[in-house]
């Protein structure tokens, strides 16, 4: 995979901004010793967090350390900001959040370190995977739906799975995850309101970002819906990591979203979310796309499929994918919706996502969007309105999205978001 390289004033454009955000990053902030740390709004706990803290900034010094862009100062600083309090191993812990937030920044920011405590973090890990899957197993035993948490790529097993595909690509416990990915696949014969028409990974959430739901859900987003376990599936397909029934689960979620594909003037979109209602009368209850964000939107969904279609040596279906992302990325429509550069929600994680896609695409009309999303992303790029720090819904993000796309580096920390 080779990405498209900028023209050099968009290059050297994306690299100034990346080195001034990161220049007031260099840092860690004093921990608020008083606050309330038992809650998720307090500093010392956002300091174990991808998303908004220490975890994730040590990510973005720690690759511009690796492409010879800044010292290894701040990479140290910002990983011992975020070991400062006891790690959070329990219900909240996940890929962003917790010891796999912290295990997965200091291998991807360090990775030819090997500090002492690495190995009690991979066990304390694997422990916490075990006691996922094992919650997993008596919930599909059960014949019960899953709550988002159980399997999206923030907190559930699909997150621990990604963090895993680069730890520990050949170890008996990613097999297992993917394992469990497949039975997600699988029908659940619950009794609800639901029913058989549902797919496995149909949510027992009855909200989701505070929308009502009654009767579950289905979640289409990368963040938290099925096109996060699709895209690790995916990936590690690619990798030659599978397990049995991979090929098929891949083919069941893909068919599951062509059924939900909606078309439109400016291209292919799908639904955020299925509530029940939607679900039985076969037909959503938005009448055009949302926001175009990594998290939720089009972009995210699009990626995922477009790996399903490599993985699966689909070309009908990668081109479907590359052509929903194309014209997405050109709507202005939808791109006006994007209020924000961050990774998750804004600019940041449109410019990734278009800009791995692109690396894969097999026609030409993909990359060439990529010069005019860097440009959107480099105007916006400096907003007060950020959080002070980390990588998906901080300026980290914004940071490290513009060296990559300086540079046309890879140092894999897209992990976080599954998009390559």
């Amino acid at each position: 995979m080779t990405p498209t390289p900028l023209p050099t004033p968009l290059r050297q454009a994306a690299e100034t901004t990346a080195s001034r955000i990161a220049a007031l990053l260099v840092e860690p902030p004093p921990l608020d010793f008083a606050a309330d740390d038992h809650g998720p709004r307090s500093t010392r706990w956002h300091a174990q967090s991808l998303s908004k803290g220490a975890a994730g900034v040590a990510i973005l010094h720690g690759v511009r350390a690796q492409t010879g862009h800044s010292g290894w100062e701040p990479v140290h600083a910002w990983l011992r900001c975020a070991t400062t309090d006891q790690l959070s191993n329990g219900t909240g812990a996940g890929l962003w959040f917790g010891t796999p937030a912290v295990t997965h920044a200091l291998t991807t920011a360090a990775p030819h370190a090997r500090p002492a405590a690495l190995d009690a973090l991979d066990h304390a890990v694997a422990d916490l995977v075990e006691r996922r899957l094992a919650a997993a197993d008596a919930r599909l035993a059960a014949r019960v739906r899953p709550p988002l948490s159980e399997f999206d790529l923030v907190r559930g097993l699909t997150g621990l799975g990604a963090h895993l595909l680069r730890r520990d690509p050949h170890g008996y416990l990613l097999r297992r995850v993917l394992a469990y990915l497949v039975r997600l696949t699988e029908p659940v014969d619950a009794d609800d309101d639901a029913g058989r028409a549902a797919p496995g990974w149909w949510s027992a959430d009855l909200h989701d970002r505070g929308i009502p739901v009654p009767g579950g859900h289905a979640n289409l987003g990368m963040a938290h819906g099925i096109t996060g376990p699709l895209a690790l599936l995916a990936l590690a397909m690619r990798e030659d990591v599978t397990v049995p029934g991979q090929a098929e689960a891949i083919g069941r979620i893909c068919t599951w979203l062509d059924g939900w594909r909606q078309e439109s003037p400016a291209g292919p979109w799908w639904p955020e979310r299925i509530t029940a209602a939607e679900l039985r009368a076969g037909t959503p209850a938005a009448s055009g796309p949302g926001r175009p964000s990594w998290c939720y939107g089009t972009p995210g969904v699009a990626r995922a499929q477009q790996l399903a279609g490599i993985a699966l040596a689909d070309p009908g279906r990668q081109h479907a994918a590359e052509d929903a992302l194309t014209r997405c990325v050109t709507d202005p429509g939808q791109l006006d919706r994007i209020i924000d550069p961050t990774l998750c929600h804004g600019w940041a994680g449109l410019a990734a996502t278009v800009w791995y896609a692109a690396a894969d695409a097999r026609a030409t009309s993909l990359p060439a969007a990529i010069s005019r999303i860097a440009g959107l992303l480099i105007h916006h790029a400096i907003d007060t309105t950020l959080a002070p720090s980390g990588l998906i819904t901080g300026p980290a993000g914004v940071a490290l999205t513009l060296h990559t796309l300086a540079t046309g580096t890879d140092i894999r920390w897209t992990t976080s978001l599954l998009i390559n």
